[in-house]
């Protein structure tokens, strides 16, 4: 198994990245709905998106990823020995459990990746003066970001010298969209990790300037078009939403997290 105090980087061409790009999520961003996405306009867009990847086929997307040592720790998790602090949903379903990501992991000895991919603004920029043509690049560069999470998670779950915890998993690129396998990769800024701040934690733990992105005071990456997160391999992991906390929650992350109330409520109001 790879060395996991060591963050492998990875570059992947943009034509590769073609096939495991979900056009739904590009439609999404063009403000076309999922049940006109087979339209004449739509599909038009998508050809102009394409037409435009082959163009600069050679571009590339970086990426990093790092196995940690973790386990939990009540609301937290420890990555080969940093804390992260999460939150836990407090809806009042009394059939559905209230979900941390850490519910995900041992309290004794486990493993998290964390991982982050990104496309320089270069890929951008060449179209700045054609308004169609730019924010075409701009959506574009978005999925292609996201296809590279989703191929790198894919070798992840299946080659042992990463982690290779699904060795035996095999799925096209197209059947990846719809998430069958087993573990998931919850970003930053996620329903489930909703505190956009924690990247600089993983920030220590990845070095993400390895592949060009920095970070603005409030947790911003730049170049715009970048992800970071966890991946997670316990069978039952699956995405939710923390939704609203209590007050009470609120302190006690804010205690955990080693900053004031008043400082967090700027990063988590959507939860409050």
């Amino acid at each position: 198994m790879v060395n996991k105090m060591t963050a492998i980087n990875f570059c992947y061409e943009a034509a590769q990245l073609l096939p495991y790009i979900d056009w739904s999520y590009f439609f999404h961003a063009w403000g076309i709905k999922a049940s006109d996405c087979g339209t004449k306009e739509a599909q038009q867009l998508k050809s102009d998106a394409i037409a435009l990847l082959n163009e600069r086929s050679t571009e590339k997307v970086q990426a990093l990823f790092r196995l940690c040592d973790a386990r939990s720790e009540g609301d937290n998790l420890l990555l080969d020995g940093e804390r992260l602090p999460l939150l836990r949903q407090q809806h009042t379903r009394p059939d559905e459990p209230c979900l941390c990501l850490s519910d995900f992991v041992s309290p004794a000895k486990d493993h998290v990746g964390i991982f982050a991919t990104s496309m320089a603004d270069t890929f951008e920029a060449a179209d700045s003066n054609d308004p169609y043509r730019h924010t075409l690049t701009q959506t574009l560069a978005d999925r292609l970001t996201e296809a590279a999470a989703s191929l790198l998670h894919s070798n992840v779950r299946t080659r042992k010298e990463l982690w290779g915890y699904s060795p035996d998993e095999y799925f096209t690129p197209q059947e990846l969209n719809s998430e069958p396998f087993m573990g998931i990769r919850p970003a930053v800024g996620y329903p489930s990790l909703p505190d956009q701040t924690i990247i600089f934690i993983i920030d220590k733990l990845l070095d993400l300037s390895q592949i060009g992105i920095t970070l603005t005071a409030n947790g911003a990456m730049h170049p715009h078009s970048s992800v970071c997160g966890l991946m997670f391999a316990h069978p039952a992991a699956r995405y939710f939403a923390v939704g609203k906390i209590s007050d009470e929650q609120l302190r006690d992350y804010a205690r955990r997290r080693g900053v004031a109330p008043e400082e967090i409520k700027k990063f988590l109001s959507k939860n409050i």
